[in-house]
């Protein structure tokens, strides 16, 4: 293909609209902040630092949704993570690296008891998932805490949570970009990724094609879990405490994001690139909203339009997709018919 058709396929990609758009949103925001201050290195830490825990969220979603499911549980088992750590962390017995690696542990636990109802019970991943979050793993924070926000004084996870590369870049954020670089280059470039995305396109051709969708969707589950409990962890880390609010409300934007990103809800399609640039796009315009001092309920507000305008567009182009690959001769006998 020519440089020319390049760069006509990348013109008509998801990519590029999401870099019009994000572009749009800086020069807006750059244009009316005060002293113009959205573009100030302190600001753009300050967006990024704001996207660590979506991150990894988006991450662990996106994945299943390629694959053709969904799960809504791993805001539920960050709390549940993190109210397991500073609890093992309370008493001063237990170090923090086996802390850790419990609650990590634990996050795959609740991934694989949704990969068991959604296989096993057959199961709607939606509601499994949902069921999981809001019962069990939420359950299980209120037992694990006992109602009660746990102060977290280990050092090591104080200085995870707080150590900044340079006196500018937290730790937190590095960790963050290096999980999506990584499984950024999963997805598109090994054997596993392209089973992801056959699996989510067609299950039948993936069994056909010798993969084994059921342990692939037990695989992904445990990962989503295992993230979900990871951002936990960071979660507490930075706040120093574990409490029963945690990440819960955090699974439902990571949601928005990775849809508004490309990656399509039938599964199939969408690269970790498009997630990267939907959560910049979603936090950049939340960042400037709070920096033009506009109401916070105006702001989600203006999230929930944003999922609307997502789930429009995600609509619009499976339509298309599904459009063009079906043959000119067989639309034109639809149409006659």
């Amino acid at each position: 293909m020519d440089i020319a058709g390049i760069a006509k396929k990348f013109i008509k990609g998801k990519t590029f609209s999401l870099l019009c758009m994000l572009m749009l949103i800086i020069v807006f925001f750059w244009y009316f902040s005060p002293n113009h201050s959205f573009l100030s290195v302190t600001n753009i830490v300050i967006i990024l630092n704001s996207m660590v825990l979506f991150i990894l969220f988006a991450v662990a979603v996106s994945m299943l949704i390629i694959s053709g499911e969904v799960d809504l549980s791993p805001g539920f088992i960050g709390t549940a993570a993190g109210a397991t750590m500073a609890a093992l962390l309370e008493g001063g017995t237990v170090p923090w690296f086996v802390a850790v690696i419990i609650c990590l542990l634990m996050g795959i636990g609740f991934g694989l008891i949704n990969a068991v109802l959604v296989n096993k019970f057959r199961i709607q991943s939606f509601i499994a998932t949902l069921a999981v979050g809001t019962f069990l793993a939420r359950g299980f924070s209120f037992i694990v805490s006992g109602g009660r926000a746990i102060p977290v004084r280990d050092p090591v996870i104080s200085w995870l949570g707080t150590a900044r590369i340079g006196d500018v870049v937290p730790v937190t954020v590095l960790i963050s970009l290096a999980i999506i670089l990584v499984y950024g280059t999963i997805l598109s470039k090994t054997k596993f990724g392209r089973g992801v995305y056959l699996c989510g396109g067609n299950r039948e051709a993936a069994r056909l094609a010798g993969l084994n969708p059921k342990k692939l969707s037990y695989l992904l589950f445990a990962n989503s879990g295992m993230l979900g409990a990871l951002a936990g962890i960071l979660f507490v880390a930075r706040i120093r405490s574990g409490n029963l609010d945690g990440t819960n409300a955090f699974s439902f934007p990571a949601v928005t994001a990775v849809i508004f990103g490309g990656i399509s809800f039938g599964g199939g399609s969408g690269k970790m690139l498009g997630c990267f640039l939907g959560l910049l796009i979603i936090n950049a315009f939340n960042n400037g909203l709070t920096i033009m001092r506009v109401s916070p309920f105006w702001q989600d507000v203006a999230s929930g339009l944003l999922l609307l305008l997502a789930l429009t567009l995600d609509y619009i182009s499976t339509r298309r997709a599904n459009r063009a690959s079906i043959p000119k001769s067989a639309r034109r006998l639809k149409q006659e018919g």
